[in-house]
């Protein structure tokens, strides 16, 4: 029998062999109460040996063995210098977009506008100096947003920590808000909390970092795929820096699938064919980057699993993925989980399958394509206008609210050019709302192709504005006394109406002065054909003749 020294940590445990008698229990001298929880932390964090995992928890004699705790253990978010403790998933387990997440700079694909070539740029060097500061990533999905924030806090040298919005609150955000204040006045390091999906927090929500921000208590970076200007307080905004990311490029998803497939052929005992982000913590540390991939160098050798993933699968990903990474490794994955001999065709008719039109009715595309129908009604381009109708209804998009918007077209951009197109987007609305789709498309692409080819006035819609930007000058310029309502003796006694020319009384016309004196003279609705405050910009005008006229000059060109 082997006894453990008293003055150990392990002096309660004692140790039977199996060929020993059993043990006799022996009390441990007094110990102090952080001693006590020092030696329970211990053991909790203890991994059991393979003896200890795979026999019974009794000698055998019979009697319980003393082993460490078996509590399941928590799962925890923090990073700390860049280095994920997640206790995560395997691996073999995780997607390809984990497994492969690059951990600097130049690993980092993408983006060229923020970081410039050669991660070169006044941002690049401010975040390998760990000065970015507060910032909201706002960008699509699968550029890069996660990616960018844990490089940050690499570079950083700071405390990690990752919240997802659409399962925490501002009770987590203000336990780890505690633990970043008791760390920063212990250590002096900083801690980035990074939350996710950040517009899901409500305005009210979003005030919980407002001091923690200015005090510079914690470095907030949020990642979102909405606008911010609409989704976030602007007294949080004037505390970040905006980085907007954009899709990638085409070029840009291959060289992401030609690394993933170069770590995916390095053996499974090389550094690189494990991610960076979980070999070293220290951002001093110089990673030995992948090779790098060129057009030349074939995507498989000889010994490789993936000969069937051909430059046209890769090509045809990235076309597919529309600048998503995340969507492009998805596809990967599939190609490199179907069988070596599936043909090329096969798989490419799998990718087409998995497609999804990405299309937002609340978020910022919705509005985007509505924006560019619109457009190309006002500009007379009938195709393009189809297109987008085309775009919106296949995606989903409620073909009512389309017809609203015509309803409005009519008036604002067709306005007093023809009369009719105010009747025909009501009655369009009207078989919207009786006939549904898929038939009251054809009424929607009827009312489009009229209002494209329709002559175009915005008379009444700009005069509106002007009469409103005038009447919010002044709200309290009375109505002048004889064009007032006079319904009763009193009234016009008191000179109501007095002086009014009744004009259907006359053989011809009279003039009665109709605005107050005030805005005397002050013309609201512009005359037919009166181009006053307009431009003219001849260089556009010959751009329109060349693309739209066929080189005819156009006939309102003034006769030299």
């Amino acid at each position: 029998m082997t006894r453990v020294p008293a003055s150990s940590p392990e002096s309660a445990i004692t140790i039977a062999d199996d060929d020993t008698p059993d043990p006799i229990p022996v009390d441990p001298p007094p110990v102090k109460l952080a001693s006590i929880f020092q030696r329970k932390r211990t053991r909790d964090v203890a991994e059991p040996s393979s003896s200890q995992t795979d026999r019974d928890p009794t000698s055998a004699s019979g009697t319980p063995r003393h082993t460490a705790s078996k509590r399941p253990r928590t799962t925890s978010s923090t990073t700390t210098a860049g280095k994920s403790t997640t206790q995560s998933q395997p691996h073999s387990a995780a997607p390809l977009a984990h497994r492969i997440r690059p951990n600097t700079l130049s690993e980092f694909v993408g983006q060229t506008q923020l970081l410039g070539p050669g991660s070169e740029s006044v941002l690049a060097k401010q975040l390998r100096d760990g000065r970015i500061g507060s910032c909201i990533l706002w960008g699509p999905p699968g550029t890069g947003k996660t990616t960018l924030a844990r490089i940050i806090a690499r570079h950083a040298n700071a405390i990690f920590k990752e919240l997802s919005a659409t399962a925490s609150g501002t009770a987590d955000v203000r336990v780890i808000v505690d633990e970043a204040k008791r760390q920063l006045s212990l250590t002096g390091q900083r801690t980035i909390l990074f939350l996710d999906e950040i517009h899901r927090f409500n305005r009210s929500q979003q005030d919980v970092f407002l001091p923690y921000v200015e005090q510079g208590q914690i470095q907030l970076i949020g990642a979102t795929t909405e606008n911010p200007s609409f989704k976030l307080n602007s007294a949080l905004l004037s505390r970040c820096r905006v980085l907007v990311l954009e899709l990638l490029t085409d070029a840009e998803i291959e060289t992401v699938l030609r690394r993933a497939l170069r770590r995916l052929e390095a053996p499974k005992d090389a550094k690189d064919s494990i991610p960076q982000s979980s070999q070293v913590s220290d951002p001093s540390v110089t990673l030995t980057p992948s090779p790098p991939i060129t057009e030349e160098q074939p995507l498989s050798g000889s010994s490789s699993n993936f000969n069937h993933i051909t430059p046209e699968i890769i090509s045809c990903i990235a076309s597919y993925a529309a600048g998503d990474a995340r969507k492009a490794l998805s596809f990967l994955e599939l190609a490199i989980s179907s069988p070596s001999d599936t043909p090329s065709e096969a798989l490419i008719q799998s990718f087409k399958k998995s497609l999804i039109t990405a299309y937002d009715r609340t978020g910022d595309p919705h509005y985007d394509m509505i924006s560019a129908l619109h457009k190309s009604v006002r500009g007379s381009d009938g195709s393009a206008a189809l297109y987008w109708l085309a775009r919106m209804l296949t995606a989903g998009e409620d073909p009512v609210y389309i017809a609203r918007r015509l309803v409005v077209m009519a008036s604002e951009d067709i306005g007093l050019a023809n009369n009719n197109a105010l009747s025909l987007a009501i009655a369009t609305l009207t078989a919207c709302q009786n006939i549904g789709m898929p038939e009251c498309r054809i009424n929607l692409a009827h009312c489009v192709a009229h209002f494209a080819e329709s002559p175009k006035s915005t008379r009444s819609y700009e005069a509106y504005n002007q009469a409103e930007k005038a009447a919010k000058e002044d709200a309290t310029i009375p109505v002048p006394l004889h064009i007032r309502n006079a319904p009763t003796k009193l009234m016009k006694d008191l000179h109501y109406g007095e002086g009014y020319a009744y004009n259907p009384d006359y053989a011809h016309p009279v003039h009665n002065e109709f605005l107050p004196p005030e805005l005397k003279n002050r013309t609201f609705l512009l005359m037919e054909g009166d181009n006053s405050g307009k431009m003219w910009d001849e260089e556009l005008l010959k751009q329109w003749e060349n693309a739209q006229n066929g080189g005819k000059p156009w006939p309102g060109r003034p006769s030299s």
